[in-house]
């Protein structure tokens, strides 16, 4: 379809145009709003220690070291620990090691102990 002036002949074969467009465009919407739509899973769902400890395949002791440290999110209610799976996995992506925390230098890889 240019941008022409039309004449009355054109009209049926613009306007079936015009419908062809629109319909495009309805169905590009309803997808985009069913994708905006989808329920997400809910994360911040409580965590018993035997939860939390399968899944980082941790060893409980360790758990509970780290849970000492400080360094594992935990809410204590009476006897019990829960975490939530949410700030586990916000605490993973904290704790990550980059590259350049000490294990490089200019040949590649060193041992932790080694001195350059």
């Amino acid at each position: 379809m240019s941008k022409n002036q039309f004449t009355f002949n054109d009209l049926p074969e613009v306007l079936g145009e015009l419908c062809d467009r629109i319909a495009s465009m309805e169905s590009l919407l309803t997808e985009k709003l069913s994708k905006q739509n989808e329920v997400k899973e809910n994360t911040h769902v409580p965590m018993t220690v035997q939860e939390a400890c399968a899944y980082l395949k941790m060893p409980l002791s360790t758990f509970y070291y780290k849970v000492k440290k400080d360094d594992i999110p935990v809410i204590k209610q009476g006897k019990h620990l829960y975490i939530y799976r949410d700030e586990l996995d916000k605490w993973l992506e904290s704790s990550r090691k980059t590259a350049g925390t000490g294990y490089l230098h200019k040949g590649g890889y060193r041992e932790r102990n080694q001195h350059i």
